[in-house]
């Protein structure tokens, strides 16, 4: 006979995967065996999908030894078969093989992966769990024990695939991680007793060494979930969540960059995650506020050697540049896409980071001579920003884009990109990664100040880099053509000049006609100068424009997963002052609203430090490349001065 089950409470889907209940509704199940808290059934309308166990009680069939003819009609008889101590769970061969068809039709990780539930874990419902019971997550934010009722969704995350679009080189294969033994970040799920049923995790009752679960999840996700909607008006919440009635609302507009940067999710409570020790982004207090904690082990990384090469017998091109750490002194090959792969990673990983832009594709002329060398200037840049972050000079992509060799280690460099796209520490997970400083506490008003402030900072840097760079851009087109055509239009004035004197058959006259004809050379040569000088001074400085342009493109979406924060944290003061929500969940908001703000202002002061770095630097070598450009011009004036003041052109009583 199917298993069945009938809904004690109404239940509203709000996650892709899941059907709505409505209470008394009877549901075919199709096993009696939960996941995390969650089974998967037919509701009465043929929507198939998953539902909180705990809002249902399963229909037990009557013994047929016990009842003549096996079949018994009345409501005593239905729950029969239900034991006073809850329910016993199937054993473990046949809990894993119900698991495994009931996860099929969804894609869910087989069944194996998970360990059979104690008894004791079923009790029969009698109304909706109160908010204190954390349903559908975990108790308590910072919860270090596994969510009894986690969707199998991880935490709202779908990991990203690289796109492999073009991928035509050593990366095109169609094996993952997955497949090899013992490989961390499969995509392996957490057991029961918290250890993992995939590779990398430890065995036994609990996490492996360093590496542990975080939770933000509270009884305030309830309500974000819709708690209030799924329980029946007839089973209200205990009085002593009669505070808890009021949510902190979910933005309407599901595409925002607080949205989709987990930022939301994170804040209100619903992130959770395994963190390991070398995952942890410390956020320190230093001088000038909060900052990132200093890379112990700083490097740089050089990118020379543009070489052009081929593939499938010459059908295909590229250029391969050669990279050299400083802490590895290993060079690794890398193409352009490469740098593209790794800064989508990035992009996707870190949302409160500004990731530097790579220069930018061209379609056409990718071998010509000056795009090389103008895309591996663009490189160095980025590479330096990359480098010199305490952040991402560290990140486990960016360690393995520098030192795994795809040639020598094609096996390891496969797992290496295939870990990467399946990171799970991103979107809402990512921030669990964050250790903030315990014992500071953060004003509300003057966070939002130094935000205000710096998003109009960077709005007036960015008009004047926009500025700067077309005036630069607009200088260099004219010294390369407009003041080179010129100069030598002088130059060949004087030319012409000196021509004219040459039809004076005097021998007096000779000296004067060689000095103004080697002025008007002086001045072609002066054109080259010009011509040639932007790319000494004036490209340099467009590329660090370009480059910090970049930057400040990344910032609004920063500061909007910020000024999302803050908004949550106000919206809770305002439901904590009319009575209608827990001062602890107000306070567990604006802390992981803080904990935002530590990161965003820890990149703020990098992004300072960095820009007065830079700025400084090529500054400087700007001013040093006019002077010595000015020298050159004043040598070919001082060269041709010189010609007129020997004795050799003029008469023996003239000079």
């Amino acid at each position: 006979m199917a298993l069945r089950a009938r809904a004690l409470y109404d239940f509203r889907s709000e996650n892709p995967g899941e059907i709505s209940l409505r209470e008394h509704e009877v549901l075919s199940l199709c096993s009696e065996q939960d996941i995390e808290g969650w089974l998967e059934g037919v509701n009465s309308r043929g929507d198939r999908g998953l539902f909180p166990a705990s809002y249902v009680q399963v229909i037990r069939a009557p013994d047929p030894l016990s009842a003549p003819g096996g079949d018994s009609h009345g409501p005593a008889a239905r729950y029969a078969n239900v034991p006073p101590g809850g329910f016993e769970p199937l054993p473990p061969a046949a809990a894993a093989a119900a698991a495994a068809s009931s996860a099929a039709p969804l894609g869910l990780p087989l069944a194996s992966s998970f360990k059979p539930l104690p008894s004791d874990h079923f009790q029969p419902v009698q109304q909706p769990p109160p908010a204190a019971a954390g349903y559908p997550y975990g108790a308590g934010s910072g919860a270090l024990q596994p969510s009894p009722a986690q969707p199998l969704y991880g935490g709202g995350y779908q990991p990203s695939h690289g796109s492999d679009d073009d991928w035509d080189d050593e990366w095109d294969d169609s094996s993952t991680v997955a497949d090899e033994p013992g490989a961390l970040g499969s995509g392996s799920y957490p057991d029961y007793d918290g250890s993992s049923s995939g590779g990398g995790g430890g065995g036994g009752g609990g996490c492996a060494p360093g590496r542990y679960r975080l939770s933000t999840r509270s009884d305030l996700s309830l309500g974000s979930r819709g708690g209030s909607a799924h329980a029946h008006p007839q089973h209200p919440p205990p009085a002593s969540g009669a505070k808890s009635s009021a949510t902190v609302s979910r933005n309407l507009n599901r595409f925002s960059t607080f949205v989709k940067s987990g930022g939301e999710a994170f804040v209100l409570g619903e992130a959770s995650g395994f963190v390991k020790d070398g995952d942890k982004l410390c956020v320190v207090l230093g001088p000038y506020g909060p900052e990132w904690q200093e890379n112990p082990y700083p490097f740089q990384c050089t990118i020379d050697d543009p070489t052009k090469q081929t593939k499938f017998k010459g059908m295909k091109s590229y250029i391969s540049y050669k990279l050299v750490p400083t802490h590895t002194q290993v060079p690794v090959h890398r193409r352009y896409k490469h740098f593209d792969w790794l800064y989508a990673r990035l992009a996707e990983k870190f949302p409160v980071i500004s990731v530097p832009h790579l220069p930018e594709k061209q379609a056409t002329g990718r071998f010509e001579e000056d795009f090389i060398s103008k895309r591996r200037k663009g490189l160095i840049w980025w590479m330096n920003h990359m480098a010199s972050h305490p952040v991402l000079a560290q990140c486990d992509v960016f360690q393995h884009f520098l030192t795994c060799s795809s040639s020598t280690d094609e096996k390891a460099w496969k797992q290496g990109k295939r870990k990467a796209e399946k990171d799970e520490m991103v979107g809402a997970n990512f921030f669990l990664t964050l250790s903030t400083p315990s014992a500071a506490a953060l004003d509300l008003q003057e966070v939002e100040s130094k935000i205000d402030g710096f998003k109009s900072f960077t709005k007036k840097m960015d008009d004047s880099a926009l500025q700067l760079n077309h005036t630069a851009n607009e200088f260099a087109r004219k010294q390369v053509t407009g003041f080179k055509k010129e100069y030598q239009k002088v130059g060949q004035s004087f030319r012409g000049l000196s021509q004219a004197f040459e039809l004076d058959q005097q021998a007096f006259s000779v000296g004067l006609n060689q000095a103004i004809a080697f002025t008007g050379d002086a001045y072609d040569a002066i054109g080259e100068l010009f011509a040639e000088q932007p790319r000494q001074d004036l490209d340099p400085v467009m590329d660090l424009l370009a480059l910090y342009q970049g930057h400040l493109a990344n910032f609004p979406d920063i500061i909007h997963v910020q000024k999302g924060a803050l908004t949550k944290v106000k919206e809770s003061k305002r439901h904590v002052e009319e009575g209608k929500m827990e001062v602890q969940k107000a306070d567990g908001i604006q802390d992981r609203c803080n904990t935002i703000s530590f990161a965003t202002l820890a990149e703020i002061h990098h992004f300072h430090q960095i820009r007065v770095r830079d700025f400084k630097s090529q500054m400087q070598h700007f001013l040093q490349q006019q002077i010595i450009f000015f020298q050159k011009v004043t040598q070919k004036l001082e060269e041709a001065l010189h010609k007129y003041n020997t004795g050799a052109w003029c008469g023996e009583n003239e000079c």
